[in-house]
């Protein structure tokens, strides 16, 4: 069975640090791109960082930029998102998500579009206090 399952989430004051991990089962990293997205309440769902197993490009929304970084464990078949300098309005569900390369538009800046991928874990909170 493909699973996507997220962990690391949690309550941190603003200005702290928390490393949400993605681990895979039922299947490997190897040719996908991973994205995580994040959803505040009320709020639509979207994309926050990806990287590509192809190429190790990376991508990030400007409301992240320079704050968080996205990397990848072959080995242990995860992939980070290490989030710095955490602000109120970083607080939402984060969700992993994977689909094949091959599938993904060649404009990286549009592997943050929900509808691309086809694989979801089921999300951890994170809540950041001012």
């Amino acid at each position: 069975e493909v699973q996507l399952v997220e962990s690391g989430g949690g309550l941190v004051q603003a200005g702290g640090s928390l490393r949400l991990s993605c681990a895979a089962s039922g299947f490997t990293f190897d040719d996908y791109t991973v994205g995580w997205f994040r959803q505040a309440p009320g709020k639509e769902r979207e994309g926050v960082s990806c990287i590509s197993d192809s190429d190790g490009g990376t991508y990030y929304a400007d409301s992240v930029k320079g704050r968080f970084t996205i990397s990848s464990d072959n080995a242990k078949n995860t992939v980070y998102l290490q989030m710095n300098n955490l602000k109120p309005e970083d607080t939402a569900v984060y969700y992993c998500a994977a689909e094949k390369d091959y599938r993904m538009p060649a404009d990286m800046s549009k592997n943050l579009e929900v509808r691309h991928y086809g694989y979801w874990g089921q999300g951890t909170q994170v809540t950041v206090s001012s």
